[in-house]
This record gives C-alpha cells, sequence and structure tokens, in this order.
C-alpha cells in the first residue's frame, strides 16, 4: 500500500483484474490482505467467523507491532468499531440514541442554516479573499466547518477545541505520518478530548458526552477524571490504550469473551471504562467529520466534472440524494479501512486469508467493480440503479458495524449539495483533477484543498 495515498481508482482497477482479494504490505513491512470485490467485501464485513478485536491481530498480539505504527490506533482505540460480541452492542447502544431517525431529522431546520451562513461566508471569500484566479477553498471554508460543527455540537465539543481535533484527526489518518509524530499526535488527542470531558463534567448539557459522562458516574467511575489506568497518554500510539505489551490489549477478551480492561462486564452491560469513554469521542469525532467532510468534496468535485448529471439536479430531473449515494459508490469518501481480523484460516472468493491476519475493507474498489456495478461501473450515472439489495453499494459498511451516522452524513450532505449548486450554479473547480492535492492516505479518499471559482 502506498503510504502516501493518492487517487485509488486506477490501482484498485488493476488490482480487481487479479482476483477479488489481495494480498498487500502495509507500512512498516507488516502483511495483510485487502477485500476488494464488492460481493466478496459483502460477505466478508458479514462472515460470523471475522472480529474487530485487537486480541485477534496476531502479530500485535505477538508483540511485532512497535509504538508509532501509523496504523496502530486504528486497532487498538477502544470503541465500537473494535469490539465484538456483547462489548459492541453494549457500546453502540449508548452511543445509537443521539442517532434516531427523530432526533437526526430534528436537526434539519440547524443544519439548513448553518449552510446558508456558511455559503454567505464562501461568497465574503470571494470577494475579499479570493486568489489570483478568484478562487477559494471550498473544503476550509465549507465542506469541512459543516460536519465539523455538527458533530460537534451532538458531542458538545467547545468551539475551542475543535479546529485542533480536526487537525489531530488528520494525522490519525494519515498513513505516512512518522512514529514519533504519530505518538505525540495520540497524546496530544487524549490530552484534548481530556479537556473536553472535563469541560463536560463541569458544565453538563443535551450532548452525547454529558450522557456517557453520567453513565460513568452512576457506577462511581468517572467522579477522578484520569485515574482510570487504562488512559494513558504517554503509553505510546495506542489512544487510550496501552502499548501491545499491557494487560488491555491481551487475553482478557480473547476467545469470544466479553471480558476488557481486566474485569467481566456482566454485571455492569451499561457502564464504559475511561479508555472507551476517550475512544468513543474519537471515533465519533473523526468519523463524524472526516467522511463527511471527503463525501461533500468528492461529490462536488464529480458534479464540476459532469456538467451533464449537474443539469439534471438543477433541472429536478434528479434528486439530490441520488448524487449523494452515487459519490458514496463512484468516490468512496474511505478507500480501505483497517481493520477486520479472520478468527480462523477463512477462504473468500478463493482465496486463504489466515487466522489473525489484518485485513483492509476496500470501499473505494468494491464501489468500481464491474461484477456487481456493470461494464460502465467506472461512470458517474445519478439514474443509476442497483439491481437489488445485494449490489448496493458498501461504503457505508455492511452487518453489525454498518455505520450508526449513515442518516446524518446523508442529510448533511444532501441539503450542502443542494443548497450549494442552487447558490452558485455555474461553480468551477479552479484547477485540474490532476492538481489537487490528495490525503496522505490510503484510509481516506480525499482531497487537502478545493479551491473552486463561484459563478
Amino acid at each position: 500500500m502506498d503510504p502516501t495515498g493518492g487517487c485509488p481508482h486506477a490501482a484498485n482497477a488493476a488490482l480487481l483484474t487479479r482476483g477479488a482479494v489481495a494480498p498487500v504490505v502495509l507500512p512498516g513491512e507488516v502483511p495483510a490482505m485487502a477485500v476488494l470485490g464488492h460481493e466478496a467485501l459483502r460477505e466478508f464485513l458479514g462472515h460470523p467467523d471475522v472480529a474487530k478485536g485487537a486480541e485477534h491481530f496476531t502479530a500485535l498480539r505477538e508483540g511485532l507491532i512497535p509504538d508509532g505504527w501509523p496504523l496502530k490506533t486504528f486497532a487498538t482505540v477502544r470503541g465500537m468499531t473494535t469490539a465484538d460480541g456483547a462489548d459492541h452492542r453494549r457500546l453502540r447502544s449508548l452511543v445509537s440514541k443521539v442517532f434516531t431517525a427523530r432526533r437526526v431529522e430534528a436537526l434539519r431546520p440547524g443544519i439548513e442554516r448553518l449552510t446558508e451562513e456558511l455559503l454567505d461566508g464562501l461568497a465574503d471569500a470571494a470577494g475579499t479573499d479570493a486568489g489570483r484566479d478568484g478562487a477559494v477553498d471550498l473544503r476550509a471554508r465549507f465542506a469541512l466547518p459543516l460536519p465539523m460543527s455538527v458533530i460537534s455540537e451532538l458531542l458538545g465539543v467547545d468551539a475551542e477545541f475543535r479546529d485542533r481535533l480536526h487537525v489531530l484527526s488528520t494525522q490519525l489518518v494519515s498513513t505516512d505520518i512518522g512514529p514519533e509524530e504519530a505518538m505525540a499526535a495520540n497524546r496530544e488527542m487524549v490530552a484534548v478530548l481530556g479537556a473536553v470531558v472535563a469541560s463536560r463534567r463541569a458544565r453538563p448539557g443535551d450532548d452525547l458526552t454529558s450522557a456517557l459522562i453520567a453513565v460513568r458516574a452512576e457506577d462511581g467511575t468517572a467522579a477522578d477524571h484520569g485515574a482510570d489506568t487504562d488512559v494513558d497518554a504517554d503509553a505510546g500510539a495506542s489512544t487510550g490504550t496501552p502499548t501491545s505489551g499491557d494487560r488491555s490489549v491481551g487475553a482478557d477478551r480473547s476467545n469470544g469473551s466479553d471480558r476488557s480492561n481486566g474485569a467481566d462486564r456482566s454485571d455492569r452491560s451499561d457502564r464504559l471504562s475511561e479508555s472507551e469513554l476517550i475512544g468513543t469521542l474519537l471515533l465519533m469525532i473523526i468519523a463524524g467529520h472526516e467522511t463527511t467532510l471527503n463525501l461533500i468534496t468528492n461529490a462536488v468535485r464529480a458534479l464540476c466534472a459532469h456538467r451533464d448529471q449537474l443539469e439534471l439536479l438543477l433541472e429536478g430531473r434528479a434528486d439530490w440524494a441520488d448524487a449523494v449515494e452515487e459519490t458514496l459508490r463512484w468516490d468512496s469518501p474511505v478507500s480501505y479501512f483497517p481493520f477486520r481480523y479472520p478468527t480462523r484460516d477463512l477462504t473468500v472468493d478463493g482465496t486463504l486469508i489466515p487466522r489473525g491476519t489484518p485485513v483492509l475493507a476496500g470501499y473505494s474498489a468494491a464501489g468500481r467493480d464491474p461484477s456487481a456495478h456493470g461494464p460502465d461501473a467506472g461512470r458517474f450515472d445519478l439514474a443509476r440503479r442497483p439491481s437489488s439489495a445485494m449490489t448496493r453499494h458498501l461504503s457505508l459498511g455492511h452487518g453489525v458495524h454498518y455505520c450508526l451516522g449513515a442518516p446524518l452524513a446523508r442529510m448533511e450532505t444532501t441539503i450542502a449539495l443542494r443548497q450549494l449548486f442552487t447558490r452558485f450554479p455555474g461553480l468551477k473547480v479552479a484547477v485540474t483533477e490532476e492538481e489537487l492535492p490528495r490525503q496522505r492516505s490510503f484510509v481516506g479518499n480525499g482531497v487537502r484543498e478545493l479551491p473552486v471559482v463561484l459563478e
């Protein structure tokens, strides 16, 4: 895998011609596998013998993954994306109350107002701060602050923390970051999220962080922030998780057990540890804005490059929600998401994946798999309809780990695109696609800048 990222589609197409599952080498010469084909990925994501817990990662368990490894946080952070069985259900149930259909729909008026305010700012910038060619950075001024503001309000993150959390999030999803920088970013992320928690403990509100703190307080474990030894900002590269030699990434949860942090949770299924609180906030911050940011910018680029499809939207002959779904398929905001691990030797589409191998979910490849989406899978087409539920895109996941924030991401992006192009129907990207600086990661699929001219 190229740690500097770049546009994934040419490499994906080449790999798909060789098979739906491919052996890959991760940074640090760590052997892994990637599942690329749509049907193979759908099977793998829902397979009962595939786990998310780091105790199933053989190389990590054997101490072969060093501190500072750029992907270590994805494996070891405590939260829904690294939990299985009862632990996963417990953590997901605590967070899911924020993402009920009613609560997400109640956010619509506020998101519409915020979108309009950001567009006002974008127009002002075009008149005062535009570059030499009259271009403004749509990513920095619109696509980023929209989801970051929304998820921060849901979590109760004060404005003073938001910019820094975005910078740290970008570092944590980077795959070409050096060990010292990775460890420093993790330590600072723990510290900033600790400050967020302290702020909400001092001033509880109607937000998820306050609610999660209250859950801990009911168990008598939240009185002294920082006392929980599972959160060790100096432990190394993992956020909220000690190094691989520590008890918390070891046998406590092995063999399908629902034990974690060295304690049996069977008598307090609605509780969470301090490391899980910090880990949950970290995952919500990253997933709640980085992916939606990429989705908005990828959709804008796609529509600007396919003016005939944009005209269908502007003339009312296609729905803005169709643009969101086709972007999710055609240019997924996540390229390769780490990690899942077979709990036994597993054969997927004729390829053996050994037990304990870290596996990447190849969302961007599956979205353009011709075997699922037809010979024109590489074409951006708003009229495209999946032939069955089996061929719907997988960019928001599948199975028990399906993206909890999917309805919110869809709503934010639909509102953003509709209001943006209704107000600026002649908007154009100011540079060629090749000139856009890509994210330095093979996890996220997006650009670091999006200069546009408002017409």
